[in-house]
């Protein structure tokens, strides 16, 4: 006589099989409408494949992610996308301020220095503090251009410029300063 685990296996087994034989086919195949889920590796492949997709390598690139992997349909990866999209325009608006901080920087430097060049005959001191403010109100748009990441060279070599300038014009309006001290 068997075992009673061989008898139990043997007895499991049957029931399976005729449980499953007496279910209708379309509880164990799935019918053909219904959507299984693609890999997400397919869904991004088909989406970055489409007619509207401009650039093909970008797509596949920024479609590179652990979350846009783990999409089980094409709602949840149309919600990623849709994430990505909204957190790049705040990159881009977080750029786009920066700049506009620069264009009120500089905006302000070139009434400054005007000003500054007015100022050094009746007032060197006055003019010494207007020239350390324009270097102040370029240090924020340096500020301002790294915390957004902004990677902008010529604006960068335009700082630059600037802060020779700011030294050159403090330099001398401090020299200036020294050579009358008793005039203002």
């Amino acid at each position: 006589m068997a075992p009673p685990n061989q008898i139990c296996l043997v007895v499991v087994i049957f029931l399976s099989i005729f449980s499953l034989s007496s279910l209708p086919t379309s509880a164990i195949i799935p019918k053909a409408n219904v959507s299984l889920p693609i890999p997400s590796s397919q869904l991004v492949e088909n989406l970055c494949n489409g007619k509207a997709i401009q650039n093909r390598r970008f797509c596949l690139k920024a479609l590179s992610t652990h979350e846009v992997i783990a999409a089980m349909d094409t709602t949840q990866l149309g919600t990623l996308i849709m994430k990505l999209g909204a957190v790049n325009a705040k990159a881009t608006l977080n750029a786009l301020k920066a700049l506009n901080c620069c264009v009120e920087a500089y905006k302000y430097a070139i009434l400054s220095f005007e000003m500054v060049s007015s100022e050094l005959v009746e007032d060197p001191q006055t003019a010494n503090y207007d020239v350390a403010v324009i270097g102040t109100e370029i240090a924020n748009c340096e500020k301002e251009l790294i915390n957004a990441k902004v990677q902008a060279p010529r604006l960068l070599a335009g700082n630059r410029f600037m802060k020779y300038y700011v030294s050159m014009g403090y330099e001398i309006t401090s020299t200036l300063e020294l050579e009358n001290p008793n005039e203002y």
